[in-house]
């Protein structure tokens, strides 16, 4: 049960990531303005933020790694 519930976890945050870089490469996200339920907006904002966390940490710690390199 506890796998199972991880697993789940793990899989919404790697969407809440892509949405993350969806919105750095393109500055397209998801409407959270337009959901009716106050409550049910600001948790997708906090899952919003979480995959931009995610997605800086990320960053971070491949640009400290001598197996990627940064290319402009």
């Amino acid at each position: 049960m506890f796998g199972r519930i991880f697993h789940l976890l793990v899989d919404a945050m790697l969407v809440s990531v892509a949405l993350s870089g969806i919105k750095r490469s393109t500055g397209l996200t998801p409407a959270v303005i337009r959901m009716p339920n106050k409550d049910l907006r600001n948790l997708m904002r906090i899952y919003l933020e979480a995959g931009e966390w995610i997605m800086d940490f990320s960053v971070v710690i491949l640009g400290r790694s001598s197996w990627f390199e940064r290319v402009r």
